[in-house]
């Protein structure tokens, strides 16, 4: 009789409490780019963590937010799409509601919350590492009062509360197949991870009112040959990305080529597309 047990799992919440940190974390790499910026994940983008007896997907939501421009939207949208069970592509077997434990619960978590089926939600309480014993505790207590199915405290940094939660999560999954090979880690296609990737090492880089004005593309692949463009808002957001002589852009492709396999010629490229965060159409076509 077979008994591999397989499914959909998404993280959601606000913004920066460490989605993308927890599946890079299980997953074993990095899947989703991080910062310390809100909104750095803008893709619905799946991890694969498989072992002998099971297969977990899964799925690094955008942090949900108030939105005020088109990619905003664009982003909630994506977010939420991925906990709905009833979508036979967006549909999740097991919905983790993950809050960060060094900030109080607050309105945006009850907002997040107010969106999600919480009677089948599990809660995950991440960056124990960072926090207070009594910052945990009052977490804890709030989250408590939601009545979701599991509580989870854990930490994506050093690890810890990880295996608990993803024996849990495989437990409770269906029998069902293998959906992706054994060393596949990612659904992302390449050319999506570099230019997330360089999007990631400007963002640790540039100033704080710039990152969320950033979108990259990758525009040209001939390996070892990649060009990716970067792409801001305004021609004062251009000589920000470039620095002054081209510093800036030198330090975002230095930390991206570490990344990299040894040899690529990384060439990066900035372009200023006039408020393209406030116009749908080409939110699209950028990919969002």
């Amino acid at each position: 009789m077979d008994t591999f047990r397989s499914g959909f799992v998404t993280f959601v919440g606000r913004p920066n409490v460490g989605k993308s940190s927890l599946v890079n974390a299980i997953c074993g790499r990095k899947i989703s780019i991080i910062s310390d910026k809100p909104q750095t994940t803008r893709h619905r983008i799946m991890g694969v963590f498989t072992r002998s007896d099971s297969q977990i997907v899964f799925v690094d939501t955008p942090g949900i937010h108030k939105p005020i421009t088109a990619l905003g939207e664009r982003v909630n949208k994506t977010a939420l799409e991925s906990v709905t069970r009833d979508d036979e592509e967006a549909g999740v077997d097991v919905v983790a509601f993950v809050l960060d434990a060094t900030k109080p619960f607050g309105k945006g978590d009850r907002w997040v919350a107010s969106k999600l089926d919480l009677a089948d939600t599990i809660v995950v309480v991440n960056k124990i590492d960072q926090a207070k014993p009594q910052q945990v505790l009052a977490m804890l207590t709030a989250a408590s009062e939601l009545g979701a199915k599991e509580y989870f405290p854990v930490s994506a940094l050093t690890k810890d509360g990880l295996s608990t939660l993803v024996d849990h999560l495989t437990a409770g999954l269906p029998l069902g197949p293998q959906y992706f090979p054994d060393d596949q880690v990612s659904d992302q296609p390449e050319e999506r991870w570099v230019a997330e990737l360089v999007r990631e090492q400007l963002l640790a880089v540039t100033r704080d009112e710039l990152p969320y004005s950033i979108a990259t593309q990758v525009v040209e692949w001939e390996w070892p040959r990649i060009r990716v463009d970067i792409i801001v808002e305004r021609d004062s957001q251009k000589g920000m990305v470039i620095g002054k002589g081209g510093n800036i852009l030198k330090q975002a492709g230095e930390r991206a080529r570490k990344q990299l396999p040894e040899g690529v010629f990384l060439e990066l490229r900035v372009k200023v597309d006039k408020d393209w965060q406030r116009r749908p159409e080409r939110v699209e076509r950028l990919g969002y």
